[in-house]
């Protein structure tokens, strides 16, 4: 696909990544918000929850990189779920 279609694919990724990322976002407040107070009570944090934390903002990062055109990687639903942004780092 060249590149007038790759920025016309963008806003088809744009509104379906984007609904995923905005709906998903709601829940990382809530569990944000969740592993704060149980880290109060308890003295520790909810690993899990914090991960999972981290799996939305590499997608979001993700989404990101593609919609400025810094990459041509399309993100998810559209290829496989990064789950740490370390795959970033090395570009």
């Amino acid at each position: 696909m060249g590149e007038r279609g790759e920025a016309l694919m963008r806003i088809i990724v744009g509104i379906v990544s984007g609904a995923i990322l905005y709906f998903w976002a709601y829940l990382i407040g809530v569990f944000v918000v969740i592993n704060f107070i149980w880290t109060i009570i308890s003295g520790k944090r909810i690993r899990d929850v914090a991960e999972l934390c981290e799996i939305w903002n590499t997608q979001k990062y993700s989404f990101v990189r593609y919609m400025v055109f810094l990459t041509n990687e399309r993100p998810f639903p559209f290829r496989r779920l990064d789950k740490n942004i370390s795959k970033f780092r090395s570009n």
